[in-house]
């Protein structure tokens, strides 16, 4: 099959379950999620990592679902958030999305929080976890 952007490569045989095979067997499946080539995801990840503001990490969001399919979810505990690990950071299932990028994903957030834990504070304000204080 011919696209007119570069795809991702193929994982190795059983070191992933992303069913890339399915996806593009499929005529009607939504194949952008494999514009994210390994260098793209490196950039996507080291953006991430650099996030300045909770609006930018929300632009990014939109701009990656737009972009790639992907939507990611941030919730913060109904508990008690002590650190940016009480945030829940999650990927909705998707065909043709990598292991890896499943989890370099929420991991390269969690160091943008690490890095300006006031994104952290304002995204616990967003739900009003943090009013009155």
């Amino acid at each position: 099959m011919n696209f007119p952007f570069p795809i991702r490569q193929e994982c190795p045989p059983g070191a992933c379950v992303c069913d890339r095979d399915r996806l593009l067997a499929d005529p009607a499946a939504d194949i952008r999620v494999l514009r994210l080539t390994k260098e793209e995801e490196k950039r996507l990840v080291a953006r991430l990592e650099n996030i300045s503001s909770l609006e930018d990490l929300r632009a990014m969001q939109g701009r990656i679902q737009a972009q790639l399919g992907i939507v990611i979810l941030i919730t913060p505990s109904e508990n008690e958030v002590r650190t940016s690990r009480g945030i829940a950071i999650q990927l909705e299932d998707q065909l043709g999305l990598c292991r890896k990028t499943r989890t370099a994903i929420p991991a390269a957030i969690r160091r943008g929080f690490d890095n300006r834990p006031e994104i952290v504070y304002a995204l616990l304000n967003e739900r009003d976890l943090l009013s009155g204080t």
